[in-house]
């Protein structure tokens, strides 16, 4: 396990607007803020999302799934963290979703979230995590997947 007592800095309220790219407003928001960790919450509506997902059998379930479904005309509720990228000179989002295909009686799909298009509005809560330096480096050992990691202070 790794654990660190976050030290909160800003908090912000954020509406994304129709046919904005998810993933790009909250780069742009994130570079014009100056907000390089903290999490994220919100609702709104999707046109399109791309989730993390597959619609056969897993080869390896122990293993993570690199594969992804698209889904349109979608309402969310999502949540996920932010972590500076130094490699990339960027905020990393990791962002999870629970979706209603609106057109298919609400039913459900919960995934990891890889890009989307907002549909008439997206609201967001941002919390911004001042301290300390928190990052997301790839772990070559673990399928190369990106774990949060705090710098130690001191």
């Amino acid at each position: 396990m790794r654990a660190t007592e976050i030290s909160i800095g800003r908090r912000f309220a954020v509406a994304f607007d129709h046919g904005e790219d998810f993933f790009e407003a909250l780069d742009a928001f994130c570079r014009e803020s100056g907000v390089r960790a903290g999490f994220v919450t919100f609702i709104g509506g999707f046109s399109r999302a791309r989730l993390v997902g597959t619609c056969g059998p897993l080869k390896s379930p122990e293993r993570p799934l690199w594969e992804e479904i698209e889904v349109e005309t979608l309402e969310v509720l999502g949540s996920g963290t932010l972590a500076w990228d130094a490699e990339n000179d960027r905020v990393a989002p990791h962002i999870h979703v629970s979706a209603g295909l609106k057109a298919d009686s609400a039913d459900g799909r919960t995934s990891h979230l890889l890009g989307a298009t907002v549909q008439f509005v997206t609201e967001l809560a941002i919390e911004e995590w001042a301290s300390p330096a928190v990052t997301r480096p790839r772990n070559p050992d673990l399928y190369d997947v990106p774990l949060l990691t705090f710098e130690q202070e001191g």
